[in-house]
């Protein structure tokens, strides 16, 4: 069985064959187009596919027998000069870890895959591992991606994946905190090494990569804003951690600028003393490497995005708090802006969604408040509604409460900590 890819080498077209040797051995050849970049991308995909059936056409490169874990080996492999880092370590956990190991132990020949050996597959893991249906989605996104690969290179006549039954995805459910949970959550991690992770991921919404990516010259003290144009994320291939700095965000809508508050101000402010103490301190012994971080250590290094998912269970637990995960703070964020009654359009460019439609099917759910409001005005069309329908009498209560709750509490909105 052989692969192949484009790759651009000093502005050339240069073919690489992927291609498993007589020992089994993946091997790897490439041949020059002698093809500018420019302007010829047409011709060279032509002279990839001639050549690829050239290499196959050699018996010791028979691919009639591959079998179709194997093919999905190599076509990882061919995947990781084509596409991002982190896109690939998400390829390489789901493929190497979840759908190689099953059909390996199935010597499915890849020319001999159907539907129902797919389906099969999406059941097990279902039914017998346990695995969520958004899971398995995401197993047959890069079946089908690999298949599909396969059909158009004519190593198949169809791709069978077109033809399997996806499991329905399941709605978001998020788990949050109320406002008097958040409350307690920033006096806990006061002092402590996750308190800004906790700060930027409850008040302003932060995803993970955005808070470790902020750096000091994204705060506009004098204007009184900061702006999320840099990230930072960590992916794991083959046990191995790397961590990957860009300088752009998850989408276009993620690159925003937002309000710099007086808490978060002052926030800011002592940190950076703070960091400028312990340079002053550790003198020599001071990383140098990320000065224009902001959340880096005592002696200047960046902290990793994994050190805040794993250490902020631990604080719950440590202090007797409902376990949430790190990330439902910023759903945290986006329900108590929902609650107070700021708009889905408002929310969307606020957390950085790239479609409203997302924001409306995350968020719209989590407030009580809005349907006692509609079923209280449902109520008034009804005979006899309007002073002894128990129901209504209930929705009243609730609206008291609420509306008290929130005059409450729109005093400290505004405050991080």
């Amino acid at each position: 069985m052989v692969t192949g890819h484009l790759r651009d080498k000093n502005g050339i077209y240069q073919i690489i064959l992927n291609y498993k040797d007589a020992k089994g051995k993946y091997r790897t050849k490439s041949v020059s187009t002698g093809l500018p970049v420019r302007g010829n991308k047409k011709r060279a995909e032509d002279m990839l596919q001639a050549e690829r059936k050239k290499f196959e056409q050699e018996p010791a490169n028979d691919n009639k027998n591959v079998l179709f874990s194997d093919y999905l080996l190599s076509w990882l492999d061919m995947m990781k000069n084509s596409i991002e880092i982190t896109t690939y370590g998400s390829y390489f956990y789901i493929v190497k870890n979840h759908i190689v190991p099953y059909f390996k132990e199935k010597k499915l020949l890849l020319r001999d895959i159907k539907p129902k050996h797919i389906q099969d597959f999406y059941q097990y893991e279902l039914n017998d591992k346990g695995v969520s249906a958004n899971t398995v989605i995401h197993y047959h996104a890069n079946i089908r991606k690999a298949l599909q690969y396969a059909f158009v290179t004519g190593m198949i006549p169809s791709n069978p994946a077109d033809r399997v039954q996806r499991p329905k995805k399941q709605p978001f459910e998020g788990s949050i905190y109320n406002e008097e949970e958040l409350e307690k959550l920033f006096q806990v991690v006061k002092g402590t090494p996750i308190e800004l992770a906790v700060l930027l991921g409850a008040f302003y919404g932060l995803r993970r990569s955005e808070i470790v990516g902020l750096k000091w010259d994204s705060v506009d003290f004098i204007q009184k804003t900061f702006s999320i144009r840099h990230t930072v994320t960590e992916v794991s291939i083959d046990g191995k951690f790397l961590t990957v700095a860009r300088d752009r965000t998850k989408t276009k809508s993620s690159c925003r600028t937002l309000p710099l508050v007086a808490p978060f101000e002052k926030v800011l402010k002592e940190l950076k003393q703070k960091q400028e103490t312990n340079r002053e301190l550790c003198g020599s012994s001071y990383c140098k490497k990320y000065l224009e971080y902001i959340y880096v250590n005592e002696i200047g290094e960046r902290i990793k995005p994994a050190y805040l998912t794993d250490h902020f269970p631990r604080v719950l637990e440590k202090n007797h708090m409902r376990r949430i995960r790190f990330h439902d703070l910023r759903h945290s964020c986006a329900s108590l802006l929902y609650a107070h009654g700021v708009s889905l359009k408002e929310i969307q460019e606020w957390l950085g969604h790239s479609n409203i439609s997302t924001t409306a099917n995350i968020y719209t759910h989590l407030s009580f408040d809005s349907k006692v409001s509609s079923a209280n005005a449902i109520l008034n069309v009804f005979p006899g509604g309007s002073l002894t329908h128990p129901l209504q009498k209930k929705a009243v209560n609730s609206t008291n409460c609420v509306n008290s709750a929130k005059r409450k509490k729109t005093k400290k909105v505004s405050k991080p900590a």
